[in-house]
């Protein structure tokens, strides 16, 4: 073991023994400490580079390969191990679905310290590339450079770049040529981009100084074959906007929805922003048996379209209905399972706190012909109260689709008070899944539990988990 100095040592011959949280692996240090280590495989074994030193951990990377892990496999994105999006690319897919079904089970077991039923396997993803439905692209005048690049002497001309962001690195942007994450033209898109505004020498932003013409882009894409495009503009150059715009629809006709936002505050969310219609309709349409959903710049919907279908038919599944139930959706976004969910059920209350999207989900009901679904607006934990529950119904199923915090412990409380026979608890992270179970045990018992896998080649995991009263 050699040392540079207190914080950066060098540990020889390590095992990966574990992936742990946020797609890093983990092994054991000589002194028993734990090191996190980035773009590794659990079975690899390394010589370790440690950069950061705390308490209980530490953290480093790997410098050198003795022993190559049963379970890895060639990534095939030229991008891997800079990127930072798909930090599970070496890894055999069998693997990650290992990973992740461990990952809720841990959670549930420790967090949650219930008691638990026997897990039902996780459900891998049919694509395991090419499966998102949604990408957003920076736009930057300082492009990451290679190691190779900044040792050469030579001169590295434009430094323009169309990608993502470096981890940890809010004014580098790493040049994107071949993303595998979603489907063409996705990939054809963004390079005819970056390559028609640099032969037109349009500005690409700089994020120190808060210039130049090109700031974002995204686009959306649909199984029904529909795509949407927004470029988000930093200057209001009405000239060398049209001539970009133009280039785009004229050279992919196939695009459904062209639209453009011109946003000069410091930071670059949509959200705020009036967005503007270029060419084509505001919105592209999203199919899933039968039923159609409309999906505008802002609006949320599942980023993996095909996994969702499955997601939603578990949920359905263990919500078990017979037609004759008041089903309550709480954070029901746009109502894609509220309306899914529908026709099994005699009536369906959605609850969402984003107006825009109740505004969406409304619109997607009366386009799907759906009558017994109702949906309101509010703040979880202010609406839904006595009141409302007096005005609509006792729910007999409860289904919630909280974001990544979980549910608001008032939420919790009202759900025990006005204790439905079931509860079916989809979730995006399932350490707070976890800590919600556990509040809720005193009168419900979980009866079933499903990981389902969203994002292949990631450490990111969907769990459905069914809670009957006791």
């Amino acid at each position: 073991m050699g040392r540079k100095n207190t914080d950066k040592v060098v540990f020889h011959q390590i095992q990966v023994l574990d992936a742990g949280a946020k797609g890093v692996s983990v092994a054991k240090a000589p002194d028993g400490k734990v090191i996190f280590i980035p773009n590794v495989v659990p079975g690899d074994v390394v010589d370790v580079q440690t950069f950061k030193k705390r308490k209980a951990y530490y953290e480093g990377k790997a410098v050198k390969f003795h022993e190559f892990s049963e379970h890895r496999v060639e990534p095939i994105c030229e991008h891997f191990g800079v990127c930072g999006g798909c930090k599970w690319q070496n890894m055999k897919y069998s693997q990650q679905l290992y990973y992740k079904q461990n990952e809720v089970k841990n959670h549930l077991q420790r967090i949650g310290k219930i008691e638990l039923p026997e897990f039902e396997d996780i459900l891998g993803s049919e694509k395991q590339f090419f499966y998102r439905n949604k990408m957003e692209f920076s736009f930057s005048n300082s492009r990451w450079l290679t190691e190779k690049e900044i040792e050469s002497t030579e001169d590295l001309g434009n430094r323009n770049a169309l990608g993502f962001h470096i981890p940890k690195m809010w004014d580098k942007i790493l040049d994107i040529t071949k993303c595998h994450l979603q489907e063409d033209p996705s990939n054809a898109i963004r390079n005819e981009i970056r390559t028609f505004a640099n032969e037109n020498n349009l500005t690409f932003f700089n994020p120190r100084e808060h210039s130049g013409l090109l700031r974002t882009f995204m686009i959306r894409t649909a199984s029904t074959g529909e795509i949407m495009v927004l470029i988000q503009f930093f200057e209001n150059d009405k000239a060398s906007r049209e001539l970009i715009l133009d280039h785009l629809y004229e050279k992919f006709p196939q695009i459904t929805s062209l639209q453009y936002v011109v946003n000069s505050k410091p930071n670059d969310t949509i959200y705020d922003q009036n967005i503007k219609l270029y060419k084509g309709r505001d919105y592209i349409l999203e199919e899933m048996e039968g039923l159609k959903f409309s999906i505008n710049a802002k609006s949320f919907y599942q980023t993996n379209s095909d996994q969702a279908y499955e997601l939603y038919k578990i949920t359905r599944d263990f919500a078990g209905l017979s037609g004759n139930e008041t089903v309550y959706d709480l954070y029901t976004g746009t109502g894609t399972i509220a309306q899914f969910v529908s026709k099994k059920a005699k009536k369906v209350i959605g609850v969402e706190s984003v107006p825009e999207a109740i505004l969406d989900a409304k619109a997607n009901a009366e386009r799907n012909n759906i009558t017994n679904c109702e949906f309101f607006v509010g703040d979880m934990k202010v609406v839904f109260n006595e009141a409302f529950i007096a005005q609509h119904g006792k729910p007999d199923v409860i289904i919630t689709d909280p974001p990544r915090d979980g549910m608001h412990k008032d939420v919790i409380e009202q759900i025990l008070k006005i204790a439905p026979e079931k509860i079916v608890y989809v979730s995006c992270n399932s350490a707070t899944q976890a800590r919600d179970l556990a509040l809720m045990d005193e009168k419900y018992k979980v009866t079933r539990v499903r990981p389902v896998d969203m994002f292949p080649q990631t450490h990111h995991v969907e769990n459905v988990v069914l809670l009957e009263l006791r």
